[in-house]
């Protein structure tokens, strides 16, 4: 497995940190039991992943054919991953929803990198896509372990079935891109930038899907994924950072949209599920400015930086701006794609050289 640059150890999951710690501590045991146990077993996992990454990954095999090559197993309800396989590459749909949707999911992340970037897989060489789906009891996250797609079912109580929103499996694997190309460091600034890049093209996948303009699409990351109970939309807004949700049991969405507000924290990481919502309204500004379909222009701006080998692994805000500031002006000149990135990012306060 290569890398630009070296390989950071990285365990992301759609859910932050600081969502179930909050939720760990509500006062009902029937929600904060699952959002405990989902703690310890993404530290368990997170300390498996830098494991896997000092001993060595098992090779898996690319064939760049621009074809996906899909696998989705059943954990039912265990932890011991890949688990039992349930649905190969061309396989028609079973009865199981949820495998049905996380096959879709792995298909359409495959098809916008194909058909929009000319990128085949997630490592540009046709990697196979692997998910498992069922894991654990009341599992209230899904995660890319540097390796494969892994998808709770919720508690039912605060978080529905992980396989629902198709964002969700798009901003996982899109962590997989990352991984291979820029490799941006899972801490502070490089790693909220890891986050965002991951939801912008989570959510350029969700419009890609439906065929939405950026006028259409809501911008939200994770909607559906909230159970009725739950004041809110989303886990995350990149139109209005900081109003997915407000909520007595997980609190207030803590997201800023601009460097005036931007959080200091060394829980999270850094706070890099938190301070995304910074480049993620950057990228909403500009792409809400070109108009048309999001993936086509700004999506490609932002495409260009993370795959073109200039973004450093610890990348600060401003060194991305810039670096979409240069991509925009070489790929479509000094026209309005200019103009719009480089207005997006003086509006979230973010410099750029």
């Amino acid at each position: 497995m290569t890398t630009h640059g070296g390989f950071e150890p990285v365990f992301c999951t759609i859910v932050p940190p600081h969502v179930l710690d909050k939720l760990s501590q509500a006062e009902d045991p029937g929600l904060a039991g699952p959002a405990r146990r989902t703690l310890q077993r993404d530290a368990f996992e997170r300390t498996q992943r830098r494991l896997t990454t000092v001993l060595g990954a098992t090779a898996v095999a690319s064939v760049a054919d621009g074809k996906p090559q899909r696998t989705i197993h059943d954990a039912r309800h265990g932890t011991d991953l890949p688990g039992h396989k349930v649905r190969g590459e061309g396989d028609k749909p079973g009865k199981d929803a949820t495998v049905n949707r996380a096959y879709a999911g792995l298909g359409a992340t495959f098809e916008l990198l194909l058909t929009a970037y000319q990128r085949d897989s997630i490592d540009g060489n046709g990697l196979p896509l692997d998910a498992t789906v069922h894991y654990d009891r009341d599992y209230n996250n899904a995660f890319w372990n540097g390796e494969q797609m892994v998808f709770g079912d919720g508690d039912g109580e605060i978080f529905l079935d992980f396989t629902i929103p198709i964002d969700v499996i798009g901003h996982e694997l899109v962590h997989g891109v990352t991984q291979y190309t820029a490799n941006l460091t899972y801490f502070g600034q490089p790693g909220a930038l890891n986050e965002s890049v991951s939801d912008v093209f989570g959510a350029l996948i969700k419009q890609y899907t439906l065929g939405q303009t950026a006028a259409e699409a809501d911008w939200l990351i994770g909607a559906g994924l909230l159970a009725p109970r739950v004041t809110g939309v989303a886990l995350r807004s990149m139109k209005e950072p900081g109003t997915a949700y407000d909520d007595d049991v997980l609190g207030k969405d803590p997201q800023p949209a601009t460097m005036d507000d931007f959080v200091r924290t060394g829980r999270d990481n850094g706070g890099v599920h938190i301070n995304s919502g910074i480049p993620n309204h950057a990228f909403y500004l500009a792409a809400t400015a070109l108009g048309g379909h999001a993936w086509e222009r700004a999506g490609q701006v932002w495409y260009d930086v993370l795959t073109g080998g200039e973004l450093k692994e610890k990348a600060m805000f401003t060194d991305f701006a810039t670096l979409t500031v240069k991509a925009a002006r070489e790929r479509f000149g000094d026209g309005e794609e200019l103009d719009a990135v480089s207005k997006a990012w003086e509006q979230v306060g973010v410099r750029t050289l």
